[in-house]
């Protein structure tokens, strides 16, 4: 997808806050400071529309990003952060169970994974969770331009063993510093968001370039439409 326009909506923390334009939502789950905002900014081509933080567990709602008036991005609190209270862990734990089991326009969650460790407990029980709400997923594996190119396969086989990966999900490896894996991510994007939904929209954006008057088109028919002179 080519992004044009990406802009940040709002930050909730309840189901009446969420947009009600039915618009299709692809949620980031990932530990806290695994890079969701790096990888968010890098899939949207803009530096600081989600901004980083050196504070993990700092996200403490849903935040939604429009992109091309077409889709959300939606970023999902982290997880897995010590100094986070168990009554906050909890409260997020509730809100996005609910979104998960409630959210019609969700088709798809990004489960970002640090490619460079071995999966976190909290990153497998977040794996499990969403299986078991029978939730579409996309395995992020970010940050590959820290390990060596020779490396990638061992890293790779590690972090799908750690999960109980299966193969009907989908799996990336992204960096959000070089690109690695950005195109690939949005096919992956664009095949559950939209379906044909995506193609039938670019359609009818050229139809409607196609349909536009060139300056000047009715005179020059009108001019052909005459007879010529005798």
């Amino acid at each position: 997808m080519k992004v044009n326009q990406a802009e940040f909506i709002i930050s909730a923390v309840r189901p009446d806050q969420y947009p009600e334009d039915g618009l299709p939502e692809v949620a980031l789950a990932g530990r806290s400071n695994v890079g969701k905002s790096s990888l968010t900014n890098r899939m949207i081509n803009r530096k600081n529309l989600a901004r980083t933080s050196s504070t993990p567990g700092k996200t403490q709602h849903l935040n939604y990003y429009k992109i091309n008036e077409m889709m959300y991005f939606v970023d999902f609190p982290g997880y897995g952060y010590a100094k986070v209270s168990k009554s906050q862990r909890e409260a997020w734990g509730k809100m996005i169970e609910r979104y998960l089991l409630e959210r019609e326009p969700l088709k798809l969650v990004l489960l970002v994974i640090d490619l460079r460790h071995e999966p976190s407990k909290d990153d497998i029980l977040m794996y499990d969770w969403l299986k078991h709400y029978d939730c579409n997923i996309c395995v992020v594996a970010t940050k590959a331009d820290k390990i060596p190119r020779s490396k990638w396969a061992k890293h790779v086989k590690i972090v799908k063993q750690a999960l109980g990966f299966v193969p009907e999900d989908d799996f990336v490896m992204f960096s959000s510093e070089t690109g690695l894996g950005k195109d690939e991510l949005w096919a992956i994007i664009e095949r559950h968001a939209f379906g044909n939904d995506e193609e039938e929209y670019e359609d009818d954006q050229d139809a409607q370039v196609d349909e536009e008057p060139v300056e000047g088109e009715d005179e020059l028919n009108d001019k052909a439409e005459k007879p010529a002179d005798q």
